[in-house]
């Protein structure tokens, strides 16, 4: 009796071991297959759209071009673009981002989130994801506070992550390298004086900062440095005070939606004859629209490359692009195709290994893993910190209502 009582029972925790191990839940669990889901979170409403519609066809891309399929096809690719944007404001919305970010927390089929574009965004959405095991691929913030330590606030970056390991990483170079580039590039353009204003958010005030402490070590003299309201409806007296200071440039630190265009039109109307020079965030032909004619010869400096200036691998990705979608691709459509092909990357180095690329912690653990990863943009790392090896840096102008490359900064 007591030899089939135990004959039984161990029979009984056979059969719950197999089911455990066809069940899967770890990183080392069998392959069965199945459905891989990634979401990218995204400013869709508002003028933003013009860039990321770019970053969202550039990840269908990167994911159709393996047909939706990796692993030797085990696994398929489900991919959902969401908005992080309202009409309301007319751009990345801080609720919508909150809400996102909740819906990503709770849907354990999502493995990656691609995005956010605003570091703003990226601030807000990190700590709810980050408990949760979610790896995040940024292909846009350049906030430095996000990831590096002593590079923002006296608690970044650690307070984005309170379960103490790093799920946010990103394929373009932080904005401690692009504002102290642009600094430079101000001062080779001749600039021996410089008024920096910034649009108060996270990413804005961030460069502006930079280009201001970079300045002064460099030995430009730095006027004023003031936040602008980005809803105000213009900056005349702004504009009038500053031309009268008589700067060699004026530096902005923002983005297009939070009034660039007005910024601009209000500077040049007052009869300010000097350069204006900004970020990566108005290099957008956005920025061109609103501003009109006081757009021209303005500078921009960019964290990568332009696509006009893409070569080898990343010339024909533009190429195939263009075919595809009938349209030029923007300045960050390239990293959204490369933030995509880092995750295929990573869910191919979990099978290779005889893990399982629908667990969360193997899919972050295998993203920092990158290492030397032979993209269309080169090869590069993902650190320690979740930034990437890529430095590329260049600057631009507005001519004729384009924007043309001129140089690339930083011994890029």
């Amino acid at each position: 009796m007591t030899s089939k009582r135990t004959y039984i029972v161990v029979s009984l925790l056979v059969m719950v071991s197999i089911v455990l191990a066809a069940c899967g839940g770890g990183g080392g669990a069998a392959q069965t297959g199945g459905t891989i889901k990634v979401v990218s979170d995204l400013p869709m409403t508002g003028s933003s759209l013009g860039q990321t519609q770019t970053i969202v066809n550039a990840i269908t891309q990167a994911f159709e071009e393996k047909g939706n399929k990796v692993c030797g096809g085990k696994y398929t690719i489900e991919y959902q673009a969401f908005d992080d944007a309202s009409a309301a404001l007319g751009k990345w919305d801080p609720d919508v981002v909150t809400q996102n970010a909740k819906t990503y927390a709770a849907d354990a089929s999502i493995v990656a989130v691609i995005g956010t574009f605003n570091s703003g965004a990226a601030k807000l959405m990190i700590p709810i994801l980050n408990p949760e095991n979610l790896v995040m691929v940024s292909p846009a913030n350049t906030y430095p506070g996000l990831t590096k330590p002593g590079k923002g606030e006296a608690n970044e970056p650690d307070v984005y992550y309170p379960n103490g390991t790093r799920n946010y990483s990103r394929v373009v170079p932080a904005d401690d390298l692009q504002g102290a580039v642009a600094a430079q590039w101000a001062k080779d353009l001749g600039a021996t004086s410089v008024y920096i204003l910034d649009d108060q958010e996270l990413y804005g005030k961030g460069v502006a900062d930079v280009f201001d402490k970079t300045a002064k070590e460099i030995g430009i003299n730095v006027l004023g440095h003031e936040g602008i309201d980005g809803k105000a409806a213009d900056y005349k007296a702004l504009a009038t005070k500053i031309k009268d200071l008589v700067p060699d440039l004026i530096y902005f630190g923002g983005i297009t939606q939070n009034n660039a265009g007005q910024l601009v039109k209000d500077i040049r109307n007052v009869g300010y004859e000097g350069n204006f020079m900004g970020p990566d965030g108005i290099f957008e032909q956005a920025f061109i629209e609103a501003a009109g004619e006081a757009a021209e010869n303005v500078y921009v400096t960019f964290g990568g490359i332009p696509p006009s200036e893409l070569q080898g691998a990343a010339a024909t990705w533009r190429e195939s692009y263009k075919s595809k979608f009938g349209s030029d691709p923007e300045v960050y459509t390239v990293y959204g195709y490369v933030a995509a092909a880092t995750l295929i990357n990573a869910f191919e180095s979990i099978c290779a290994a005889g893990g399982n690329p629908t667990d969360r912690k193997a899919v972050r653990d295998a993203v920092f893993a990158t290492k030397d990863f032979d993209s269309i943009l080169g090869k590069f790392s993902i650190d320690a910190n979740g930034d990437t090896t890529i430095t590329a840096m260049s600057g631009s102008q507005v001519q004729g209502g384009e924007f043309k490359f001129v140089t690339l900064l930083g011994g890029g």
